[in-house]
């Protein structure tokens, strides 16, 4: 499974390009996959960048939508209508289209935050304060994760 983890800082260029960090493009290569569909998050001010077999995978739930439904409608345009493909360069690097820069209200420095399956790209400091209030509320909520089939935590 691939595993994005961290906060790691980094530039964001006068041309728009990022540098994805050492540790996620490790994830990706050991993945194979090397295409990714960046998006912008319509739940946080971030981009989501997604590995490609994972957004599929995502994707593949409108399936279970009526077609010609206002659900499968809006989700189909949640998803796609401003989802971007991208692959790092030779130097690691990925462009970002300006309107995603624009959603995440990304300046000169940016926080590439690893959330499991996929990775975002925020603002630093609102990926501080979204870590922060992610994890409060888990604390007042009691979250914990169910424990997998014949393991013990």
């Amino acid at each position: 499974m691939t595993q994005f983890l961290g906060t790691h800082i980094g530039k964001l260029d006068r041309k728009g390009r990022i540098s994805v960090p050492a540790p996620f493009r490790a994830v990706l290569e050991r993945a194979g996959a090397e295409d990714l569909v960046l998006r912008p998050s319509h739940r946080a001010p971030c981009i989501e960048a997604w590995p490609v077999a994972a957004f599929e995978a995502l994707a593949s739930g409108l399936d279970r939508l009526d077609a010609f439904s206002d659900q499968a409608d809006d989700m189909a345009a949640a998803l796609f209508a401003d989802a971007h493909p991208a692959r790092p360069d030779d130097d690691g690097r990925l462009i970002l289209p300006e309107a995603m820069i624009a959603h995440a209200a990304l300046t000169d420095t940016i926080a590439c935050v690893g959330v499991g399956r996929i990775f975002q790209i925020w603002e630093p400091q609102a990926a501080r304060r979204r870590s922060e209030e992610a994890r409060l509320r888990a604390r007042e909520r009691g979250l914990t994760l169910p424990a997998a089939a014949g393991r013990t935590p």
